[in-house]
């Protein structure tokens, strides 16, 4: 099962830290071995004066413990608003750049950001196709061969045939909302989606979240001999969320995103949230188990 990696904050932070142990899963501590990509959306000053948000992606299809790419990542410090990540463990599409996650697409002159983890079924996958056969996907289509290119895709299409202009962020997140549900009943669907502003999350089966906050303490990471004293490196007005598929340190309370849960991130808070009636949790052990069931890599 592909992993997944988010940050959102309400200050430029370094997510260093947290990738160093998350690139360690590309092959060293887990078997995830098909390549990586992480996706930095940076506040900057254009020469109009007007702060805007820009986007630096970088993309390997090597291991990621042993990507020079991922390496320059570690050591070149950037710091961003929301970081989306991803390691590949390839189940649909060979081990190829235009395979790596994470995806950009354009949407109404915002550049959307989105990282899969999971499996589609094949009647997903057939009508996709079909659509693309009969010209009725005419704004977005993949360029690599993956279930996650083409679910993306989808949502982006379904985007702009339903709204000519961008609605709201409440009427965006109730619509997203639906189409990740309507997603995730039609195979096991995971995702990040960021458009620099805000981050989105869904959990179809394994999602978890961390805010970090004053009073900083320590963290230990999970994957590497590595801690840091946050409360060294920040403010007290900093606030950090990570989001990741398996808790990234063994020293702190992980929150859990429930099954076919959705959460909206700006600033490093919740501002939107759509939870089932009945809320279910899976273990990290069941959560493996879905994913095979479904013909996903793990």
């Amino acid at each position: 099962m592909c992993q997944l990696l988010g940050m959102n904050c309400n200050t430029p932070t370094d997510i260093g830290f947290s990738f160093a142990g998350f690139r360690r899963r590309g092959g060293m501590t887990d078997s995830h071995e098909d390549g990586f990509g992480i996706a930095f959306f940076e506040r900057s000053e254009c020469d109009s004066g007007n702060a805007s948000t820009g986007l630096r992606l970088f993309h390997d299809n090597k291991p990621s413990h042993l990507s020079p790419v991922a390496d320059l990542v570690n050591n070149y410090p950037i710091k961003a608003m929301n970081v989306i990540a991803h390691i590949r463990k390839a189940t649909q599409g060979q081990n190829c750049l235009a395979n790596t996650h994470p995806f950009v697409r354009e949407v109404w002159g915002e550049q959307w950001v989105f990282a899969h983890n999971g499996q589609m079924n094949s009647e997903f996958i057939k009508r996709c196709q079909r659509l693309q056969d009969n010209g009725n996907a005419s704004h977005c289509q993949p360029v690599g061969n993956t279930d996650s290119e083409m679910a993306f895709c989808y949502l982006v299409n379904r985007l702009k045939s339903s709204f000519k202009t961008r609605p709201d962020d409440q009427t965006l997140f109730n619509f997203l909302t639906t189409q990740c549900r309507y997603l995730s009943a039609n195979g096991l669907f995971n995702c990040l989606i960021s458009n620099g502003q805000w981050q989105l999350a869904y959990a179809g089966s394994l999602l978890f979240y961390l805010t970090r906050q004053a009073p900083f303490g320590e963290a230990k990471l999970a994957d590497d001999d590595l801690a840091i004293n946050f409360s060294d490196v920040t403010t007290d007005t900093d606030k950090v969320t990570i989001l990741v598929t398996v808790p990234l340190t063994e020293n702190e309370k992980w929150q859990q995103l429930a099954v076919n849960e959705c959460l909206i991130f700006q600033d490093g808070d919740v501002i939107y949230k759509d939870s089932p009636s009945q809320r279910k949790f899976l273990t990290i052990e069941e959560g493996i188990a879905v994913a095979r069931a479904v013909g996903a890599s793990v």
